[in-house]
């Protein structure tokens, strides 16, 4: 069984971290991050370390401990670093622009796809064939990230389709005569 939660997270340095009412509360250079606490857990601040521990023995305690204890860090990384997901674009013709406030998607449909940009996020697109999402928030980083791959996945004969920068997709054998 994974112990997680017994190591204590370190707060870099220029990340105040406070405890305000039923949660816990980052603040950084890139923004401010909140993260709900359960009644199932205690969390200590001893300077610059955030220590998490559970208030009873029971599955759900033990489970909490170690989800909240990876949530406060990713919090901490994310208000002093910051968290980026690369989507590579393979296929002709297909092409990504940001327009002003928007992400413009040319994947080989009838029509352009238009993604708005959610708040908190920056999209930026070096080559037309490479997205790059860069945010604060771990999770909405990913959730956007997931999003924009989901209108055209890639596919297993040609590889044809929009793919994280690290993903390698296993091709399969075409037609054979």
């Amino acid at each position: 069984m994974s112990r997680v939660g017994k190591y204590p997270v370190n707060v870099p340095a220029g990340v105040t971290v406070a405890l305000q009412g039923g949660k816990i509360v980052a603040k950084g250079k890139l923004g401010e991050l909140s993260v709900d606490l359960t009644d199932d857990v205690d969390v200590e601040i001893n300077g610059s370390e955030v220590a998490v521990k559970p208030r009873r023995e029971d599955r759900r305690a033990r489970t909490m401990w170690g989800t909240t204890r990876s949530l406060i860090n990713g919090a901490c990384i994310g208000v002093s670093q910051g968290f980026s997901k690369t989507l590579e674009i393979n296929g002709t013709g297909y092409r990504a622009a940001v327009q002003g406030s928007e992400l413009v998607l040319n994947l080989g449909f009838s029509h352009d796809i238009r993604y708005p940009v959610p708040a908190g996020i920056k999209i930026t697109c070096e080559k037309p064939t490479s997205i790059k999402v860069e945010g604060a928030d771990k999770q909405r980083v990913g959730q956007v990230a997931a999003e924009i791959r989901g209108y055209r996945g890639p596919e297993p004969y040609k590889g044809k389709g929009v793919k994280y920068d690290n993903e390698v997709i296993l091709r399969k054998e075409g037609k054979k005569k």
